[in-house]
C-alpha cells in the first residue's frame, strides 16, 4: 500500500450469490476500473454462523435461515484457488474478510497479502487473536463499534505487534449523510495515529471524494453491476463504471493533499501577472489643470503599463499638467 496514494478496495462481498463464475466476473470487470484490491468475504456457514442467527434483512425467498444464506456463499478451497489466481492475472490484489477462525485457516492454505476485518468482528478477539498469529497487516473497520471498544481491539493488535490500519464505517445499508460520520477520519487519525481510511455504504461518488479529500488513505466500497441486483448490499454499493469514475477522482483528489499550496508565495505566477493585473487609465478625455475623481478612471490590461490599479487612491485629487485622451494609460508624468 503506497503512502502517496489511496488505496481503493472493491467489495464484492456477497454480490457473486455463490457462483464462481459471478465472482470471476466482477473480478474481470473491476480490474478494468483502477481498484487496487477486490475483496471477498470467507463464509464457512458450521464455524460463524447456527440456525439461530437471524437475518439483517429478511430478501431472501430461497434460503429459509441465514445459516443457509452463509451456506450458498461458501466457496471451496480449489474456487478460492482460481478466484486468487484470477486477481493476480487482473494485477489487482486479493483481499479478504474471515468471519471465523478456520475461515483464517483456509485463506492461509490459499495465500494472502493482508486480512480485512468486517465491523462484526472488532470485538472478536478470538479471531483477532487467530489472525495476529499469521503476521499479516490489517485493515480493521470501526462501523458498529464506539471509541471505548475500538480502544480495546487497538490496544489487543498493538499487544501482538500487528500492523493495522483503521476504517470509518457506519454499518446502514445504504447509509444517509448525517450519518456518514466523516468527521471521525481525523478522529481516528489523532486517536491512534495509524493510517485510516472511510468504507462506504452511501452508493454515492461523492461520499469517496470527500472523505479522501478530508484525509482518508484507503477507501473501500461496495460493488455491484446493477444497485437493482439481488442481494443484501446492492442497494448501498456502487456500479462498475461509477467505481472506475470514483478511482480517477480519488487519486486526483489525494494528490493535491498531499501537495498543500503555499498561499504566502505567488512567485509562480509572476508572468500571468502581468498579463491579468491591470494599470490605471483615463475614460474621457481631460484636459490640463482637470483633478483626477474617481469617475475619470478605469483599470486596463496589461500590468505595468501605468499607475498600478490598486492605488488608485493616490491619484485621487491630483491636477493633470497636460491634456490626456481618453483610454490613455495613468501615469506619474502626467500630474504637476
Amino acid at each position: 500500500m503506497s503512502e502517496k496514494d489511496v488505496f481503493v478496495i472493491a467489495e464484492v462481498g456477497q454480490a457473486h450469490e455463490g457462483s464462481l463464475g459471478m465472482a470471476l466476473s466482477y473480478i474481470e470487470a473491476l480490474a478494468g476500473t483502477g481498484v487496487d484490491a477486490i475483496k471477498f468475504q470467507v463464509h464457512i456457514a458450521e464455524a460463524e454462523s447456527s440456525f439461530e442467527e437471524p437475518f439483517r434483512i429478511k430478501f431472501s425467498q430461497q434460503d429459509a435461515t441465514r445459516f443457509d444464506y452463509w451456506k450458498r456463499m461458501e466457496f471451496t478451497k480449489d474456487e478460492w484457488h482460481i478466484i486468487k489466481s484470477t486477481c493476480e492475472a487482473n494485477h489487482v490484489e486479493f483481499l479478504a474478510s474471515p468471519f471465523s477462525n478456520a475461515a483464517v485457516d483456509l485463506m492461509e492454505e490459499i495465500g494472502i497479502k493482508r486480512y480485512k476485518i468486517g465491523s462484526g468482528e472488532v470485538n472478536n478477539f478470538l479471531l483477532l487473536e487467530k489472525i495476529s498469529k499469521t503476521n499479516k497487516p490489517v485493515i480493521l473497520s470501526s462501523g458498529m463499534s464506539s471509541l471505548t471498544e475500538l480502544d480495546k481491539a487497538v490496544d489487543f493488535l498493538r499487544d501482538k505487534k500487528v500492523n493495522f490500519s483503521l476504517l470509518q464505517c457506519t454499518t446502514a445499508y445504504p447509509t444517509e449523510p448525517d450519518n456518514y460520520g466523516l468527521n471521525i477520519i481525523s478522529e481516528l487519525k489523532k486517536r491512534y495515529d495509524v493510517p485510516v481510511g472511510f468504507s462506504d455504504h452511501s452508493a454515492k461518488i461523492s461520499t469517496g471524494i470527500a472523505a479522501v479529500a478530508l484525509g482518508a488513505e484507503i477507501l473501500e466500497v461496495h460493488a455491484v453491476f446493477d444497485r437493482r441486483s439481488f442481494g443484501p448490499d446492492s442497494s448501498a454499493a456502487l456500479e462498475i463504471d461509477e467505481i472506475e469514475q470514483l478511482v480517477s477522482y480519488v487519486k486526483d483528489i489525494r494528490k493535491a493533499v498531499l501537495n498543500p499550496v503555499d498561499k504566502s508565495n505567488n512567485d509562480t505566477y509572476f508572468e500571468l501577472k502581468k498579463i491579468f493585473e491591470k494599470s490605471l487609465a483615463v475614460n474621457k478625455d481631460l484636459p490640463v489643470g482637470h483633478i483626477l475623481q474617481y469617475n475619470d478612471l478605469e483599470a486596463k490590461k496589461p500590468k505595468d503599463f501605468g499607475i498600478p490599479a490598486e492605488k488608485f487612491k493616490e491619484v485621487l485629487g491630483k491636477k493633470l499638467k497636460a491634456k490626456i485622451n481618453k483610454w490613455d494609460f495613468l501615469k506619474e508624468e502626467h500630474f504637476l
